[in-house]
């Protein structure tokens, strides 16, 4: 009997080590897209644009992709909130629509998207997917510290949009994922 705990107790750790050691390899994924260079230019490529001077902001509309060192974020649709003190200076920039994320093979995708330049932060909200390789990762919201590295997945996204005035409320309040196992 004694026997049969020891096997179950140690079966059990040797799980938990695997599920800890595989979300750590997905974090490293979403560590990777944190390792960018925020300060590098940005480029846009969209199909129609939109200055809107009174509000310091550009619209973005039509397959829009916007890139910088190696990161790129697609959407349908892109707000840009800049500041003009002389230069033009990228505040924030908001993505709805289909937005994906990509640096390198990690790739992030979700239903909006909100990259303070400022703080440097990217927040994305709404249907979170994370993937890296086979491994993925299912939440609610994901905020990556490109100051930091640090990145976090909540199970449950919730609040508005403030350029679509949408409310976003999606998941089950639980963060999912697959991960592999490494074969010996």
């Amino acid at each position: 009997m004694q026997e049969k705990l020891r096997t179950a107790a140690r079966n059990a750790l040797i799980g938990f080590t695997v599920t800890a050691a595989a979300f750590a390899g997905i974090q490293a994924g979403a560590q990777a897209i944190a390792g960018h260079n925020s300060n590098a230019p940005v480029n846009f490529d969209a199909g129609r644009i939109e200055l809107q001077d009174r509000q310091n902001r550009v619209a973005l509309s039509g397959s829009v992709t916007l890139r910088q060192a190696g990161l790129t974020v697609k959407s349908n649709r892109m707000v840009i909130n800049y500041s003009d003190a002389g230069s033009l200076q990228i505040q924030r920039m908001t993505a709805t629509g289909g937005v994906q994320v990509t640096r390198g093979d990690e790739a992030a995708s979700g239903d909006v998207a909100v990259y303070d330049f400022n703080r440097r932060i990217i927040t994305m909200a709404g249907n979170v997917r994370l993937r890296r390789g086979a491994d993925n990762l299912s939440g609610g919201r994901l905020v990556i510290d490109l100051r930091s590295g640090v990145s976090s997945v909540d199970g449950r996204a919730s609040g508005s949009s403030s350029v679509t005035g949408e409310t976003v409320s999606t998941g089950n309040g639980r963060v999912s994922g697959t991960f592999t196992v490494p074969q010996d």
